[in-house]
């Protein structure tokens, strides 16, 4: 990784470099400073690469909507979504940017240190992009400092942002002298932006600013037609990365599960922007915990490999994914009757999607069979399944809900009110995941020996649609026959 080429002595900068915002130094830089000669130099002879007559991106006609739906929800009220700013990964290197959920819901853009803001203005409000105009090429900004254009490549100009998101723009630089002397009512989506909640500390109160929040989470219960073609498309390019680790598991057993982690992460990279969390390669007995991604194990022909992943899609919707499946291609008879009880559990709350009902009662029909099928095999001594269940004992090996809410998080719309999400009642355009599981730890003692160590568990991710729901990631299989032949088949 090469290093930026900061001038350490500030007092050879250029009298126009003097006018400008300093450009970032660096310490420890090869070049001692900047002549004029070369300031000058790099300021002129570049072409124009001003692009014009820019078509709206796909969502932009969906993200108006949606700031639509937001004014009439907070009418008078000046409304601040920042998109965040880059995290240092150690010193002067920093994690890949992801900007914060709401504010990409609400615009479609993903640059760092963008800000919505919507004036109250009409009767309605007036939405401003705050953005990052193009690096600087008067101070020397775009070949100096570490986010110039030569060094992180070009950024939109504000013009150009403004024809593909269909949102007038500002330079966002101007943004925190008019939040200061902004009068009335305002609100903000804390926690991504210090420099604007700085700026509106004597302006906001926590209880406002965490009910614009909690909107914007509820607001995402219900997706929109675009969102539910994201969702898909994140589903079928996570099946695809899928067979590419089945294809690829002689590979993993000669390594460890980071051969599989890696294998999945280059499809999500090649048809998506990223994977949408930390994918869970989790080979025999790690299968037992529920988020293993240290991805550092053995991978053993005989044992079960528990893959929880997901692509994001380059519109940041994520699929959500889980398949246990026989490394050497074929289950064990005790694998297979511990697969059978999840898939069964699975199937029951899968049925239990549908307009109408609650949020609850797939989770409550998948765990139903699981005591069930708990309590036939005798880990429950004479406990009855209503027992069982009332006290929560299938708990020591189901460990974890059945499901959740599923979009631009992973966990989607996780801060909606408790009545509107795990209490609410489904209706078409709501996205879930249902994965139930079973885990028996390798310390177990409370159950047999040849049970210790296996992990099994089956996620799909369901639209609820008019008449029922639909299997978004139905393109892989679940039953264990169907599994077997799908793994022999991409084995050759």
């Amino acid at each position: 990784m090469s290093e930026e080429l900061i001038p350490e002595n500030p007092e050879q900068e250029t009298e126009e470099n003097e006018a400008e915002e300093a450009v970032k130094q660096r310490k420890n830089g090869l070049y001692p400073g900047i002549s004029d000669e070369l300031a000058d130099n790099m300021k002129s002879g570049w072409a124009d690469t001003e692009q014009h007559g820019l078509q709206p991106i796909a969502q932009a006609e969906h993200t108006a909507a949606r700031r639509a739906a937001l004014s009439a929800r907070f009418p008078g009220e000046r409304l601040v979504i920042p998109a965040g700013n880059l995290k240092t990964r150690s010193n002067d290197t920093e994690y890949a940017f992801r900007a914060s959920t709401e504010y990409a819901y609400l615009t479609g853009d993903q640059t760092q240190d963008g800000v919505l803001v919507l004036e109250p203005k009409n009767g309605g409000h007036e939405a401003t992009l705050y953005l990052l105009p193009r690096s600087n090429r008067e101070n020397g900004e775009f070949w100096l400092d570490g986010q110039g254009e030569l060094w992180v490549g070009r950024r939109n100009s504000l013009s150009e942002a403004e024809q593909l998101l269909n949102i007038p723009t500002k330079d966002v630089r101007e943004l925190t002298a008019a939040l200061t002397e902004a009068t009335g009512p305002v609100r903000n989506v804390r926690g991504h932006d210090p420099s604007v909640e700085a700026a509106l500390t004597d302006k906001v109160t926590a209880e406002r600013d965490e009910e614009l929040r909690v909107h914007l989470s509820e607001a995402r219960l219900v997706k929109d037609a675009f969102e539910i073609a994201e969702l898909q498309k994140a589903c079928d390019a996570t099946a695809r990365g899928f067979e590419d680790v089945v294809k690829s598991l002689d590979k993993a057993e000669a390594t460890s599960e980071r051969f599989i982690e890696g294998t999945f992460f280059l499809r999500a990279r090649i048809e998506g922007n990223d994977i949408g969390y930390a994918s869970i390669c989790a080979a025999g007995p790690h299968a037992t915990t529920l988020h293993w991604v240290r991805n550092d194990g053995d991978v053993r022909s005989g044992e079960l490999l528990l893959l929880d992943a997901g692509v994001e899609t380059n519109d940041l919707y994520t699929a959500d994914v889980t398949r246990t499946l026989p490394i050497n291609g074929t289950f064990s008879p005790l694998q297979r009757k511990i697969y059978d009880a999840v898939y069964e559990a699975q199937e029951a709350g899968i049925a239990a999607v549908k307009p109408g009902a609650t949020f609850r009662d797939f989770h409550d029909a998948s765990q139903r069979v699981l005591a069930e099928k708990l309590v036939a095999w005798g880990l429950l001594g004479d406990l009855d399944v209503d027992k069982v269940l009332e006290l929560g004992l299938q708990r020591r090996w189901t460990l974890h809900g059945t499901g959740h809410m599923l979009g631009m998080d992973v966990h989607d719309c996780a801060v909606a009110r408790t009545e509107a999400y795990v209490d609410g009642v489904l209706e078409p355009g709501v996205c879930l995941t249902v994965e139930p599981g079973l885990y028996f730890q390798a310390d177990d003692l409370t159950v047999p020996e040849e049970y210790r160590g296996i992990g099994v568990r089956i996620e799909d991710d369901i639209l609820v649609t008019e008449d029922g729901n639909r299997n978004l990631s139905d393109t892989l299989p679940r039953q264990a026959d169907e599994v077997e032949a799908w793994m022999a088949r991409l084995k050759g």
